[in-house]
């Protein structure tokens, strides 16, 4: 479980994080990554599970199911050298039918998706 500091829970935050990071999608989730260059602080997510999804007991499993995920990964370390990371991860239909072993794979593999695409955009600007 996520700590309430390490969650996105503004709407400005999911919008800055939208608009300013990097996005790498998959069947089951898109990932929007920001690199905030403030050090020293834990890194955030944010979750939206639309209606999409399925009903309420679907949403809330997928949601259990995205924030240990990240969870995991934010316990593991994200190598982020100069600053902290911002994810908003979005889940689309398709995740309401995967186990959690393909969720993880596949959210695993766009927030590293997400944050090479960020840090290729910010070499060459």
């Amino acid at each position: 479980m996520l700590p309430q500091h390490q969650r996105i829970r503004t709407t400005a935050q999911f919008f800055d994080t939208q608009r300013s990071g990097s996005r790498f999608g998959n069947r089951n989730v898109v990932v929007s990554a920001n690199i905030r260059p403030i050090t020293g602080d834990d890194p955030r997510a944010g979750f939206i599970v639309s209606k999409a999804v399925g009903n309420a007991v679907i949403r809330n499993r997928v949601k259990r199911r995205l924030r240990a995920i990240v969870a995991e990964l934010f316990d593991r370390g994200i190598d982020v050298p100069d600053g902290t990371v911002d994810l908003v991860v979005r889940a689309l239909p398709a995740s309401a039918n995967a186990d959690f072993d393909e969720l993880e794979e596949a959210a695993t593999h766009a927030v590293h998706g997400a944050l090479r695409k960020f840090r290729r955009r910010e070499k060459q600007q």
